[in-house]
């Protein structure tokens, strides 16, 4: 009981084996004596025993989405190669560089040995593993073909991430514009304008009107700033905090969203791929359609198409087409109407699903990259404009002092 008491650490080890061949490894032990002790019980010569060094932070960070397809790739390429389900997650927890993400796979690997269908397993992790994704598992399970839909799955994720990293992209330039011409406002207004005005205020002279309206902005700045920062740092909480608990808010927002100029095209354009793309994976893997549009829904990205793909369900419910519910919510396009209208015709509406996510993919990459050129001019006008027009003002009564000298 005293040696189970005591804590456990890890310790990287190399030896020989009985072949005298050289082995390294991890194990987890109270001490290095214990270790060498564990070791030559198994017939291994230990020639070094070291704590392992831990990341920073201890290692142990959130489980990324990134993370998550990253495992399923492993997944379905070591299913695929014939490795055993329990040995695989043996050796892809065990080599994972994120602690919380090794205990998590780990864990699964417990739950496995102790009799659990993978698909269980999984479910006991909602964060990382959605219905979707167990409902997908659940249906290769039961059809004898867990490899090739944990392939497809992996491809599924890998693509679902893409289009999350071109919509970051493309948030992050302006952004991190806006971030940083506030903070460069900022810090004109309270340090660099006061200078000029204590300057001005022995010029004995009527100084002109945008040098007094930047003043004026300076002066209530100094005074109010802590305000100005409690407004834009509250109002950022709580919008967030309304979008996460507010399904009306949510529905406001992401329809305004898809009425924004140029970006609203490209999140309309993500939401149709996540839609096709989801579908096509479902239906391939034998869900139900009905039943698939349930998780479609809530993997659209956005609360506007989910609420019309749950309309959508009830009506094929009822023995409507899918291309005519589609129809009927005037959110898709009519070459995504038609598209789904050949498939479900061919009885290919997994693979005609599959081209209109690729073609939308595609499309929101090519908006993306012509965002990104056409924000960096427009940036650079309006920082010129914003930094100039407050370079300008300050020094207008400067200009008219040199001209009255000049005169």
């Amino acid at each position: 009981m005293a040696e189970k008491a005591l804590k456990q650490t890890t310790f990287v080890w190399e030896g020989l084996d009985k072949r005298g061949e050289r082995v390294r490894g991890e194990v987890a032990g109270a001490s290095a004596n214990l270790v060498r002790a564990s070791l030559r019980r198994q017939g291994i010569n230990p020639r070094k025993i070291k704590k392992k060094a831990q990341p920073l932070l201890g290692g142990k960070r959130k489980v990324r989405a990134k993370d998550v397809a990253i495992f399923s790739r492993q997944l379905a390429t070591m299913m695929s190669s014939g490795v055993p389900l329990v040995q695989a997650f043996e050796i892809i927890g065990r080599g994972h560089e994120n602690k919380g993400m090794q205990d998590m796979l780990l864990g699964i690997k417990g739950d496995i040995e102790g009799g659990s269908n993978l698909s269980d397993a999984l479910g006991k992790h909602p964060l990382h593993f959605d219905d979707l994704y167990c409902n997908l598992v659940r249906a290769g399970e039961h059809a004898g073909i867990l490899d090739n839909l944990l392939d497809k799955i992996a491809t599924y994720k890998e693509k679902t991430e893409a289009i999350k990293g071109k919509i970051k992209k493309a948030l992050f330039y302006p952004t991190a514009v806006i971030l940083v011409a506030m903070v460069i406002t900022a810090v004109l207004m309270i340090f660099v304008i006061p200078q000029f005005a204590e300057l001005f205020s022995g010029f004995g002279a009527d100084l002109p009107a945008p040098t007094r309206i930047v003043i004026a902005m300076s002066e209530f700045t100094q005074q109010w700033w802590w305000l100005m920062l409690a407004v834009i740092v509250g109002g950022a909480y709580a919008t967030f905090q309304f979008h996460k608990r507010s399904r009306k808010f949510q529905h406001f927002t992401d329809r305004l969203i898809l009425k924004v100029p140029i970006f609203g095209s490209i999140m309309e354009k993500a939401a149709i791929a996540r839609y096709s793309r989801t579908l096509a994976t479902m239906f391939a893997a034998g869900v139900p359609l009905v039943e698939a549009m349930h998780s479609v829904a809530g993997a659209v990205g956005n609360v506007v198409y989910g609420q019309a793909v749950m309309r959508m369900r009830d009506e094929v419910s009822t023995g409507t087409q899918l291309n005519v519910a589609m129809r009927q919510t005037q959110l898709f396009p009519n070459m995504v109407v038609q598209m789904a209208a050949i498939g479900e015709e061919a009885g290919s509406l997994d693979q005609m699903l599959g081209k209109v996510a690729d073609f939308y993919e595609e499309e929101v990459d090519n908006a993306v990259d012509a965002l990104s050129s056409l924000l960096e001019p427009l940036i650079m006008v309006i920082l010129g404009g914003l930094i100039g027009g407050l370079v300008i003002a300050m020094y207008m009564p400067i200009f008219q002092m040199g001209q009255v000298v000049g005169g």
